[in-house]
């Protein structure tokens, strides 16, 4: 396995367009499947995780191509409906397309999905939502066996919290559903909003992503369609912060300044000068952070959970007291002892971490055990002093296109090492 290799302490400069989202792309190719024909994705970012749900359209007896970063994907010959335990393991988005294919072909096997280890994460309101639904569940050793009724029909279901891939998979299983649907309690991330959209665009008849409340009239035809991803607002948000670190200047297009009002609030809180406009942001930092209030990561439109290493590493390394509360997953401070080794001040109560800013961290052998948690360890590179080596890559390259060539063409000292 390679590793990064960074220099840090160098001003980042210049500008930078933003990949496309990881978490819109995932079940947007699922959502592919609703239709036969071709169906064109473009702003469709090179990663593990996409690659993994390419290998499982693939499987389906769906044709895939990718052009640069457009994806077509033909899904007039779907023949199949069970996903292989290997596959399954790849990713935890791998469970959206129990939704997809209940509502094309009214059946579906796979496996638990796998994923960045976070601690428990059931997917007890994704199977929830789907038997209000119409579906009947099986958990057979471990294989969920799912069947849909001869005539599903929507109806009002209540999500007892936000979660984001229950509430896409209820929005696609209910595609397939005569009559209307109501989603109450539904997440409110913009990726759910992108995922309306292209369903829309498929012929769908959907409304409301965005809030708490989403109406899907199912039962309509569908048809492919031509779309293209929005930006990925957690890549903005590492390239934000590693500037916040290192110190400079960036800009960055192709996304929207409003998906990072949470994240956006916080750098300017620690010092930063923040400019936006239509689908870029602008930042200056010129001065070591401070210290902010507690940040405490919370269901959008609070301040995102996979944002939370990411600000952390940034502030570690300036100065004051910054309190975070991580309110969504059980284990995601996995990156602290790996800051440590940086030189990082932090101190851990149960879901509470207290980063004292250490003035300037130091460069060491640091691995990422999750996908943000290896994000947040480049961070803390940028702007450490001396050489920082990050391995897991594996982790980073499943929500990063070629996050070491973006960083260098803002000006950083990095690159990627074969280890050995």
């Amino acid at each position: 396995m390679s590793y990064y290799e960074i220099r840090g302490g160098r001003p980042l400069d210049g500008r930078l367009t933003v990949q496309g989202a990881k978490n819109s792309v995932l079940p947007i190719l699922a959502a592919a499947l609703l239709a036969p024909g071709q169906s064109v994705l473009h702003n469709c970012p090179q990663l593990s995780d996409v690659a993994a749900t390419l290998d499982i359209l693939r499987l389906l007896g769906c044709r895939v191509d990718r052009e640069g970063d457009t994806v077509l994907v033909d899904a007039s010959a779907l023949c199949r409906v069970n996903i292989p335990e290997r596959l399954m393991r790849e990713m935890r988005s791998s469970v959206i397309f129990l939704g997809a294919l209940l509502a094309r072909l009214g059946t579906a096997e796979l496996t638990y999905p796998g994923g960045c280890e976070l601690g428990p994460r059931p997917i007890d309101l994704h199977l929830s939502a789907l038997r209000s639904l119409g579906a009947e569940i099986q958990d057979i050793q471990g294989c969920l066996c799912c069947r849909q009724r001869k005539k599903p029909a929507g109806r009002e279901l209540c999500l007892s919290m936000p979660s984001v891939g229950a509430t896409e998979n209820a929005m696609l299983a209910a595609c397939g559903c005569s009559g209307i649907t109501t989603l109450v309690g539904a997440a409110r991330e913009p990726e759910i909003v992108d995922l309306q959209r292209f369903l829309n665009a498929m012929g769908a008849d959907v409304a409301g992503a965005g809030e708490s409340i989403i109406t899907i009239r199912g039962g309509r035809p569908l048809h492919p369609a031509e779309f293209s991803v929005m930006g990925d607002r957690i890549a903005a948000a590492t390239y934000l912060c590693g500037t916040a670190a290192a110190g400079g200047q960036i800009e960055l297009a192709g996304v929207e300044p409003e998906t990072l009002t949470a994240v956006l609030s916080c750098l300017e809180e620690a010092g930063c000068t923040l400019q936006t406009g239509e689908s870029r942001i602008a930042l200056t930092c010129q001065a070591p952070l401070k210290g902010i209030a507690p940040v405490r990561t919370a269901p959008y439109p609070g301040f995102p959970t996979d944002a939370q290493a990411i600000l952390m590493a940034a502030l570690a390394g300036g100065e004051g007291t910054t309190m975070f509360v991580e309110n969504i997953f059980d284990s995601r401070y996995g990156h602290v002892d790996e800051l440590r080794r940086m030189g990082a001040d932090i101190q851990i109560a149960g879901r509470v971490a207290v980063v004292t800013g250490a003035g300037r961290l130091h460069g060491a052998a640091v691995r990422g055990g999750d996908l943000r948690g290896g994000a947040a360890l480049v961070v803390a590179g940028l702007g450490a002093e001396g050489v920082t080596r990050v391995s897991g890559l594996r982790h980073i390259c499943r929500g990063y296109q070629c996050l070491d060539r973006d960083l260098a063409q803002l000006g950083a000292d990095i690159q990627e090492i074969p280890e050995g």
